[in-house]
This record gives C-alpha cells, structure tokens and sequence, in this order.
C-alpha cells in the first residue's frame, strides 16, 4: 500500500470517528430532551393532581349538609289563634318562638337566656322559614305534633364533619363545650344526620354559610352563555366566511386579520371596561343582569371564534371548491353548500372552548357590577343575577368557616361544566372531523 493510499485510509477513519462522536452527542442531547420533556409533564401532572386534591378534599363536605331533628308542636295559640286560616297571618306568626321551644323540650336545663341562644344557635337561622312554608302549604298542621328535619348551622356542621379540633380551649372554638356537649346528646340519640345537601343547588346566595347555594350563580351563567352564544356564534361564522372566501386581499383586509388576532391576547378586563363604558354608561343598559354580561363575553369571545372558524374553512381542500364551481354552482352556494358544512364541525369545537373561556372568566363581569349580592333567582336575561366565578370570587372573601367548604364546591361544579364543554368538543371533533 502506497503513502497516499494510508493517508488517505487514515483520513476516512478520522472522518468516521468524528461523525460516530458528533451523532453520539446529538443522541444524547436527543434523549436528555426527551427527559426534560417527561419530567416538565411529570411535574405538571403532579401540580395538577396535588390541586385538585386540595379542591376536593376541601370540598366534597359540602355536598352533605347536616340535618336535626325535632318534634315540633305547631301550636293553634302561637299560629293561629283566630282561626281564621289567613295567609297573611299564618306567615306572621312567631315560628322562631315554636323552634326554641322545641329546642327546649328536649334540653330543658338550657332556661336562661344566653343557654337559649346558644341552644338555637345550632339550628339555621332558615327553619322559621321551612315551618312557615309548611303551615302555608298544608295548614292542617296547626295544632298537631310532627317530627321534622331542620337544617343545622354552619357551626354545628362543622363539629358534626369532623372540622373542628374539639381538643382545642373553648375560647378557641366559636362553639363552646356546653354546646359541644348537646350536639353529642342529639347524636346519641339518632337526631342528628349526613343527608345530600340540596341546598346548594336549590338556595340563592346567603349570610349563612349553611343557607348559601349556586341556583342563582347556575341559571345566571346559564342565561349569560346563552346570550353570548346567540350573539358570537353566527357573528364570528359570518366574520370568518367573509374574511376567508370573499374578502379582496388588501391592507384594510390585511388590518381587520392583524386586529382580530391582537384582541384575542387582550386581557378579559379590558373587554370590561368597554362593556362599563358602552353598554351601561353609554346605552344606559342595567348592571349586573345577563344580557350586557352576554355582550361583554360575546366581544371577549369573537376573536377566538374567528380565528378558529377561518382555520376550519382553510382546512377544507380547494377541490371542494374547484368542484362546486365546476358543476356551474355560484360562490355563495359554493361556500353555503359545500364548504360550510365540512368546516361546521371546526368551527363548532372552536364555538364551545371559545364558550368554556366565557364560563370561566370573573373580571370582565365584576366590571359591569355582576358582583352584587343577589338572592332571588333570575327569570329572564334582564333579571339581576351573578356567575359561577364571581359567586367563587363571594364566598372565598367571606371570612366566616362554613363558606371554605361552600366555596371550593362550587369550584368543584364550575371545573365540572368546564370538563363537559371540553369533553363536547373533543367529541364533535372526533365524530365528524374528515381527514383529506
């Protein structure tokens, strides 16, 4: 073998060796990214696991309420001593009165005044009310004996859960021993139960943590999202259609994509203060009902469903359209007939995550006075009510204990309807999505 024939051997093994040094380092650095990438999933799923565990721990409790019972005597004297049957006396009558007594009867050494606050201090506040309204509806209770389950308060609640640390000086308890020590007698005797708290569901916003429920913050962002999806649903379509097949390609095209993009990272605030700007110090519109809370959500939301439509439509193959066109179809049947159809199912899952967003934001809607306290349940999209997230936003500055549980529940039910709309749309995209 010649010199020039060694060198040049020498030189292809030197080459070789480089190359084998070079790949080995990228595969290296190939799967030390891949370890970055499932330690960062890693660390995220545990974040994730670990706060939703902190939610529901806190919150399952308040899916049970606790129940007391008592045996009422619905006295004629104390109701209706006229025996006139009238409405208007029967919800005048002292019920809080027939609750302490039946109180009493079963602890009658609670005779002073202070042990008889304290003794009704572990009932709701509420039960005069579910006494009243079962005279009102059947009024041949009065002047019989019934044994009824009353709702208890958060206090009691608490000590029945399990809540409290009753190893704690009394002066640390906001129950105190004697207190303590009856709620053990009530529950000695079977009067004391963990049943579905239907509260929560059924009850308006309250003061007492026990009386508080979501009906009012359910049919508020119910009516809310009805509104902004009758109003961004076909605007955002219509928008997209246009932009993306009949639009000329020029700079005020060109302005309206660049804007539209832009207003999608604008922060939710900023959509509340147009809203406060326009819709109520403008056009005068009221605060804190669903109709102007829809149109605040409804600006927020267009640009996602815009920008989310428009990729739909690019999605469609141009043969579709070549096709259409071909057969002696118009531009308009063309994109009516042949092009909107296959895109719906984009746009629709665009739609319901654009939707989810709505569900979930607070600070446009505090805006617009959405944060007021509202207790009677909304009947139309111009009745005042509140939303799931600003109702959250209520009950976690609350200082009183109950509403802890009360308000992670809450969460637990908007995380809930946050998952079904996703889940919806993960499905509309799986069923009808079409692969060209």
């Amino acid at each position: 073998m010649s010199r020039d024939d060694s060198s040049t051997s020498g030189d292809r093994a030197g080459i070789a060796a480089q190359v084998s040094r070079t790949l080995g380092k990228r595969y290296r650095a190939e799967r030390r990214f891949q370890l970055y990438g499932i330690v960062a999933i890693t660390l995220a799923m545990l974040f994730l696991g670990f706060l939703f565990a902190s939610i529901i721990s806190r919150g399952v409790s308040a899916f049970q309420a606790t129940y007391v019972n008592l045996d009422v005597s619905f006295d004629q004297e104390a109701i209706d001593p006229e025996r006139k049957r009238d409405p208007d006396l029967l919800r005048q009558a002292d019920y809080r009165g027939i609750v302490r007594k039946s109180m009493q009867e079963f602890f009658p050494e609670a005779s002073g005044r202070k042990d008889r606050r304290a003794l009704l201090a572990l009932i709701s506040n509420g039960v005069e009310f579910q006494l009243r309204d079962m005279v009102l509806d059947n009024p041949d209770l009065i002047g019989t004996r019934q044994s009824v389950w009353v709702l208890a308060s958060a206090e009691m609640d608490t000590v029945v859960k399990g809540a409290v640390d009753l190893d704690l000086d009394e002066s640390d308890r906001r129950l105190s021993d004697k207190q303590v020590g009856w709620i053990s007698e009530l529950e000695k005797e079977g009067r004391v139960d963990l049943r579905f708290n239907r509260v929560l569901f059924t009850n308006g916003d309250s003061r007492d943590p026990e009386q508080a429920g979501l009906r009012v913050a359910l049919l508020g962002s119910l009516y809310t999202l009805l509104v902004t999806l009758a109003l961004s649903f076909p605007i955002g379509v219509a928008a997209a259609v246009y932009l993306e097949e009949f639009a000329p390609k020029n700079r005020w095209t060109d302005l309206i994509e660049v804007n539209i993009n832009n207003l999608a990272a604008v922060p939710s605030i900023v959509f509340g203060l147009l809203g406060l700007a326009v819709f109520i110090n403008l056009f005068g519109m009221p605060r804190s009902v669903p109709l102007v809370g829809g149109l605040v959500l409804t600006l927020m939301t267009l640009p996602t469903i815009i920008i989310a439509s428009r990729a739909a439509l690019k999605s469609v193959p141009p043969s579709i359209r070549e096709a259409a066109l071909g057969i002696g179809a118009s531009p308009t049947q063309t994109v009516t007939h042949h092009v909107l159809p296959l895109a719906m199912p984009g746009m629709l899952t665009g739609t319901i995550i654009g939707m989810a967003q709505a569900l979930g934001e607070t600070a446009p809607l505090l805006m617009i006075g959405m944060i007021a306290f509202i207790v009677d349940p909304p009947t139309a999209v111009t009745d005042p009510a509140t939303v799931l997230p600003v109702q959250i936003y209520l009950w976690a500055d609350s200082p009183e204990r109950g509403f802890v549980a009360k308000t992670s529940a809450a969460i637990m039910v908007l995380l809930g309807f946050l998952i079904l709309m996703n889940a919806l749309a993960v499905i509309l995209r799986k069923r009808f999505e079409r692969r060209w």
